[in-house]
Formats: C-alpha cells, sequence, structure tokens
C-alpha cells in the first residue's frame, strides 16, 4: 500500500512498515502507538482497557491528546528556563559591563566634568547625567536584543512549522518586563560611577592632563 500525507507533528518525513524496517535493518522500536476511538466507544473504558493491557510495561505512558499536547509543552518549558538563566547570566555581564563602562568614561572625561562642576553643575546634576547616560546604554541594548531575539525566534518556528509549532506567539507582556527592567539595571549600574564622578576635586579635576 502506497500513499501520501500531510506532514505533521505526529508524523514527517516517510514512513514505513516495521517488516521493511527488519529488512533494511533500520532501528526497529515503537516509541509511539496511537489508539484511535471506533465511533461511540467509551473513552474511559477505552482507556483504562489499554492502561490494563499496558500493565507489563512500566515506562509506558498512556496519554489522550490533552495530556501528550501538555507533555510537548513541559519540553518547550524546560529549553525556555534555560534560556531564562542564560538570560539572567547575561544581565549580570551586562551590568558589569555598564559600570565597566562608565567607570572609563569618567576617568577619560574627569578633566571635562571638573570644567563643568567649575561653571555650576551640581553634584545631583552630574549624577543624573551619568545615570542618563548608564539608562541610555541599557536600554539601547535592551532594544537590540529584543529585536533580533524576535527575528530568530520567527525563523525557528517557520523552520519547525512542520514539526508542529505553526503558531508564533510573541510575548510581548514578558518584553515590556524586559525593557522596564533594562531601565532598573541602567539605574543600577550607575550608582557606583555617578557617586565616583560626584566627588572628584573640581581643581584637580581641571588640572588633569
Amino acid at each position: 500500500m502506497e500513499g501520501v500525507y500531510r506532514s505533521s507533528g505526529a508524523f514527517s518525513g516517510g514512513v514505513v512498515s516495521t517488516s521493511t524496517a527488519r529488512e533494511v535493518r533500520a532501528r526497529d522500536l515503537d516509541e509511539l502507538v496511537y489508539v484511535r476511538l471506533a465511533p461511540g466507544a467509551d473513552t474511559a473504558a477505552t482507556r483504562s482497557a489499554v492502561k490494563q493491557a499496558m500493565t507489563g510495561f512500566p515506562n509506558v505512558q498512556v496519554q489522550d491528546q490533552t495530556e501528550f499536547k501538555a507533555s510537548i509543552r513541559d519540553q518547550v518549558n524546560q529549553l525556555l528556563y534555560l534560556v531564562y538563566a542564560l538570560l539572567g547570566l547575561a544581565v549580570v555581564i551586562a551590568i558589569l559591563g555598564v559600570v565597566n563602562t562608565l567607570a572609563l568614561s569618567v576617568v577619560e572625561r574627569t578633566r571635562e566634568i571638573g570644567l563643568l562642576r567649575a561653571l555650576g553643575m551640581g553634584r545631583r546634576q552630574l549624577r543624573g547625567t551619568v545615570r542618563l547616560e548608564s539608562v541610555s546604554i541599557s536600554v539601547y541594548g535592551a532594544l537590540l536584543g529584543l529585536l533580533i531575539g524576535v527575528l530568530f525566534g520567527a525563523a525557528l518556528q517557520r523552520s519547525l512549522a512542520d514539526q508542529g509549532i505553526t503558531v508564533l506567539g510573541v510575548p510581548w507582556l514578558v518584553i515590556a518586563v524586559v525593557l522596564l527592567a533594562s531601565v532598573v539595571v541602567g539605574v543600577l549600574a550607575a550608582v557606583w560611577p555617578a557617586r565616583r564622578a560626584a566627588r572628584l576635586d573640581v581643581l584637580a579635576a581641571i588640572a588633569t592632563e
């Protein structure tokens, strides 16, 4: 018997019988067995009968469509949790990077900071300037990362469409939270460089070459 079918999450590629698989010495092991109910059959009774038949195979799980979808969703969520952990690590590295960038900026602009203080800029204004620069760096970085992430996510979804991932979902709430978090990260990263800039001696800063 030969036929053509549309690829789905359950089937993709070529399908052969177990006898043909044995002939070509391919892997002959059942990983999934699908049961189709007859019209009018009792779902609960059929499930109980299937479980009873599988009592000799403790490694076999009996699932309906909802449970099977939930198991696939759990596998995807585990991957997402790993991505979130890597994201947290990237945030820590980003904070250190912003602090380092601002600290170098303060050192390189010591004379300019001294001149601004001599012209009347207050400590609070100077701290606000450094803080604004830090927030700008953080927000621009977050926007660029989100743009690249959404584009790569859309491309990945399209490449896995034949595996059953047919819907592209953009987590707008998570994106909004990330943008707000980038502002907070920028403010926190600017605390030490801003205090260092505000504590510079005006005359010593002006005399810096």
